[in-house]
């Protein structure tokens, strides 16, 4: 708005220059032209005068408010309009800074900040976007904190608050001059020993390093009061995305360090002297603490340091020569109470005319563990991906070997003598399918049929088996909210989780023991965050498993849910236990916890979101067995594994349904090519080499859309995304499937297609 009022008495003044032109000329068209840009421009003057004034009187108000609460507060606090013009700045501003006569805030902290424009200005284009900014400015007397708030329109509140340091300069002080950056390469800050090297020039970095950026371990040419000189990079990055750069002289000389090398023991920066060959000459205080040592005397780099990947020799005696790109490397800390890693940047320099090398160390455990996080990840998810592609491909020739089998079931007696066998064949099957599905579990690509339940009756039906699994020994109790809500869920799958948990409790304490089951509602108000997992506000139905066993090895706790990663003995456990327990929560949209101290039990904690109680409603009834009439239907069959599609042509056959065969997309559609084909069912495979099911049933429904869908996979439906309720009148069967499941399920489809009215 500044810059409004003079352009509306510039355009006030075109007006009546357009006006005083009308009145000379001699009429006509030119006069009537005149006289409405004359007018145009007085309207368009009168407008902005408007705005303007509204400008100013909201400005007033403003500076009132501000001046009512901020006139006697002890910290200074200004008020801005656009471009950073003071509106308001408090006594306390005025008293601590002496600009009386300042009209901007850039003026009246220019001598409080480096490079005050583009800090402030910085600050300015955050706050438009964010409502508020702050920056702290560490500084050789204390620490300057500068906040802003947006106060609507372009005013903005500033308050700036200074801190004395008691216990020395806040910019790290001593013989080594000490430049604090920004974010942008700006200069913040420096120490004495920089002011005394860079005099006027401290202000932009530019203006003493014209080569370019600062980089930590190269040697720069800086320059100085006395011309220009090389210095050696030391980069210390702090919290608030600021960093501490050091300019070491290249040479130790008597003048840069009265105490020759004296200097390390007061810098904050973790440093160490070492020689060639690899001998630890100096440390200060903060790398002795990083270490965890006591002295560097008698010691080696080896002794504290593991190594980067490649000998220390050879680490070394390159940064020596200058040899190649010597670079940072991250390497772990030889140490035993916790695990550290740091990043350590090797640069050569000359003491008393010996090669020596200047390590410069910061601690990197946080990034690592970032990294580590990442690569957990990375891993589960290439895991997840083959395990889930596995399991599809045997449940293929699950659905082959067990559809088979039913089929020779159905042509033999029970007294017959391959009928105990044929039912091993098929039992075995069936296991192998239990086990293909703790693979889906834990790659969270199993079918789920989710439903409102009430863990209270899954738990009263499940305690039970649940006895007889943890046999005498061991103790179960369970213990219930009495109002405890209800939770969606497959209840065949919770039922998995719980006893997986059970018999790892139960695992845990060979000489017998308590197992607690306990539920609760859980009501979180603010979000959860805990191992790498955010929970959302809202309302939780608790479950928790908690034993008194041996417990878990903290180095263990973070591999638990890896599928076949186990600590028990070969052959007492497969590793997929857990990993199936973390697929089907994640699965249910829920979450596990776990908390475990050796020696004294062990905790799982599971987070259901909270449901309304389910409804009652009357069981289905029931649908016809293979064993009664023929059915009657067209079933056009879509399968490219030839033993599945085989075994599913015969059963239906079998039912009394007439089947056509597809093996593929392509093929069904030129199937369906003949309008005088008339199909009830179209049973498909979803996963196809070419065009896939739910594509090619969508192009077919076009033309049929009475036809009804059944999409069959080894997959859950959630893998091919929404297609199955894209898809109408369709339904999912997961494989492997019996023969009595498939016939029902095509049945039911028939059946339903018929009775849907026209």
């Amino acid at each position: 708005m500044a810059q409004l009022r003079p352009r509306g008495m510039a355009i006030l003044g075109a007006a009546l220059l357009f006006a005083a032109a009308a009145l000379l000329s001699g009429g006509g068209l030119a006069r009537l032209t005149f006289v409405l840009t004359a007018v145009l421009l007085a309207l368009a003057a009168i407008c902005i005068w408007v705005v303007v004034r509204r400008t100013d009187r909201a400005d007033r108000a403003a500076v009132r408010h501000v001046a009512d609460f901020f006139a006697h507060d002890p910290v200074p606090v200004a008020l801005t309009g656009p471009d950073l013009v003071l509106l308001y700045a408090n006594p306390a501003a005025r008293s601590a800074f002496g600009g009386e006569d300042e009209t901007t805030l850039t003026g009246l902290l220019d001598a409080e900040l480096a490079n005050v424009s583009a800090f402030l200005f910085d600050m300015e284009r955050e706050v438009r976007t964010r409502g508020a900014a702050l920056r702290e400015v560490d500084r050789p007397d204390g620490r300057l904190s500068v906040s802003v708030h947006s106060t609507g329109g372009d005013r903005c509140l500033w308050r700036v608050h200074f801190t004395a340091s008691p216990s020395g300069p806040a910019v790290p002080g001593g013989a080594v001059p000490v430049v604090r950056l920004g974010a942008g390469d700006e200069v913040l800050g420096l120490n004495d020993a920089g002011q005394r090297l860079l005099g006027a020039r401290g202000g932009e970095c530019e203006a003493f390093c014209p080569q370019g950026p600062l980089r930590a371990g190269q040697v720069c040419t800086i320059l100085t009061e006395e011309g220009p000189a090389g210095r050696l990079v030391a980069d210390w990055p702090r919290e608030d995305g600021t960093r501490d750069v050091f300019l070491f002289p290249p040479v130790a000389a008597a003048e840069d360090a009265p105490d020759g090398w004296a200097f390390f023991e007061a810098l904050p920066v973790p440093l160490l002297k070492l020689s060639r060959d690899g001998r630890l000459l100096l440390s200060n205080r903060p790398s002795r603490a990083l270490l965890a040592i006591d002295s560097a005397e008698g010691r080696r780099l080896a002794d504290v340091l593991e190594s980067p990947g490649r000998p220390l020799p050879d680490w070394l005696d390159d940064a020596a020569a200058g040899r190649g790109t010597v670079q940072a490397e991250t390497v772990r800390v030889r140490r035993e109470d916790r695990e550290v890693f740091v990043q350590v940047a090797l640069t050569p320099a000359i003491d008393n005319g010996e090669a020596v090398l200047i390590a410069v160390l910061h601690d990197a455990t946080k990034f690592k563990f970032l990294e580590a996080q990442f690569v957990q990840s990375q891993k589960m998810q290439a895991i997840g991906q083959l395990a889930g592609g596995v399991a599809h491909d045997f449940n293929n020739l699950l659905a082959a070997i067990s559809g088979h089998c039913d089929l020779l079931l159905l042509r033999h007696e029970q007294d017959d003598g391959d009928y105990a066998d044929l039912v091993q064949i098929s039992q075995n099957a069936n296991r192998a399918a239990a086990l293909v599905s703790q693979l889906l579990a834990y790659s969270r690509k199993q079918t789920l049929r989710p439903r409102v339940i009430d863990l209270r009756e899954v738990l009263s039906d499940l305690t039970h088996l649940l006895n007889r699994l943890v046999g005498e020994k061991v103790t179960l109790e369970v213990s219930h909210d009495p109002e405890l809500w209800a939770v969606r869920a497959d209840k065949r799958q919770l039922e998995q989780v719980l006893m997986n948990l059970v018999v790892n409790a139960r695992d845990a304490m060979p000489d017998g023991g308590d197992i607690t089951i306990t539920t609760g509602n859980r009501i979180l108000k603010e979000p959860l965050r805990r191992d790498r997992a955010v929970v959302a506000p809202g309302r939780y139905v608790a479950v928790t498993v908690t034993d008194r066993g041996a417990g878990i090895a903290a180095d263990h706790l973070e591999k638990i849910f890896e599928p076949f990663f186990t600590t028990k003995r070969p052959g007492d456990g497969t590793g997929l236990g857990l990993s199936t327990v973390y697929g089907i929560m994640k699965q249910t949209g829920g979450f596990i916890f776990v908390d475990s101290t050796p020696g004294e039990g062990t905790r799982f904690l599971m987070l259901f979101p909270a449901h309304e109680a389910p409804a009652r409603v009357a069981a289905p009834a029931p649908l016809p067995s293979l064993r009664d009439a023929k059915a009657e239907g067209v079933v056009l069959l879509v399968e490219d594994e030839a033993p599945v599609r085989a075994f599913a042509s015969r059963a239906l056959k079998m039912r009394g349904f007439t089947v056509l065969e597809a093996d593929s997309a392509e093929a069904a559609l030129k199937i369906l090519e003949d309008d005088g084909l008339h199909i009830d069912v179209f049973l498909t495979d979803v996963i196809m080499p070419g065009m896939d099911g739910p594509s090619w049933v969508r192009e077919a429904l076009t033309t049929r859309p009475d036809t009804q869908v059944i999409f069959i996979s080894g997959y859950a439906p959630e893998t091919f995304g929404e297609s199955e309720t894209e898809v109408p009148n369709s339904v999912f069967l997961p494989k492997p499937f019996s023969l009595t499941e498939l016939t029902e399920t095509v049945g039911a489809q028939v059946s339903e297609g018929r009775n849907r009215p026209a």
